[in-house]
């Protein structure tokens, strides 16, 4: 396991516990103490984690509010692998509406190489990784920049989403349940996933592992309305995603691809 990787899975595994032990991460992990407490103190700096005696402790849940800048840092690796799965996905010449996240920024970076194509912008961030690439016509949807996040939002961007249509639509998620189905932590967010769900022939949803089983705030849609869900290997872990296993089951009952990288 490389370092990138490793720290992200050590991240989870704070993220997922009230308290972990130094010994316990060794143990899962499989290398030294020395080297598990390298990887505290490396994402204890970015403020991730709190050390404590023994061991660390998380700080507060990144999805749910830290904003697009702290969770830029959560599982680097992990996101980059996805959002190379995702691109790979999409046909060059189709017309790609592309969602607002942290995930879908590294999407972003490799749809730049899959070219021609007209790519559509949820995001300023996903705007800025595209902004004059070869091969790349870029639309950038009007509306309200959200404070924090930069996704665009309000009665413009949904004016302008109806008037478009999509050959793929990329759409991050911040929660997938096997009952509530995909959802976002905020109202006008879901609202603009559902309008490119409704403007697209085809959606790729996308998300790490730590969204599976989660049940945000505003229900987006069912689980069939996407066509194939993008999510990391660690999804069928029970022991590090207790809702991996039975969310990934939901999806494949309701007829979506699965792809774990």
């Amino acid at each position: 396991m490389g370092v990138a990787d490793r720290l992200d899975l050590t991240l989870r595994l704070v993220q997922g516990s009230d308290r972990v032990s130094v010994s316990e991460l060794s143990h899962r992990l499989g290398v030294s103490e020395m080297t598990v407490r390298r990887d505290l103190d490396a994402l204890e700096r970015q403020g991730l984690v709190r050390r404590v005696h023994g061991g660390a402790v998380a700080t507060r849940p990144l999805e749910e509010g830290g904003g697009f800048a702290a969770r830029e840092q959560w599982q680097p690796a992990t996101k980059e692998r996805l959002g190379a799965a995702v691109a790979a996905l999409v046909e060059p010449g189709s017309r790609v509406l592309l969602d607002a996240g942290t995930t879908t920024v590294h999407v972003a970076e490799h749809l730049a190489g899959r070219g021609p194509l007209t790519v559509t912008a949820l995001s300023l961030q996903t705007a800025a990784r595209l902004a004059d690439r070869p091969g790349i016509e870029l639309l950038v949807v009007g509306g309200r920049s959200r404070p924090g996040e930069h996704s665009l939002v309000g009665p413009l961007a949904l004016r302008t989403l109806e008037s478009l249509s999509f050959d793929c639509f990329v759409m991050s998620i911040g929660g997938v349940h096997a009952q509530q189905g995909w959802s976002e932590f905020s109202l006008e967010d879901a609202a603009v996933k559902q309008a490119g769900l409704a403007q697209s022939a085809r959606t790729i949803a996308v998300a790490d592992a730590t969204k599976l089983g989660v049940r945000a705030f505003s229900k987006v849609a069912p689980l069939d309305a996407a066509h194939c869900f993008v999510t990391d290997a660690a999804a069928e872990d029970a022991a590090t995603h207790p809702g991996g296993p039975q969310t990934l089951q939901a999806l494949r009952k309701a007829g979506v691809e699965t792809l774990l990288v």
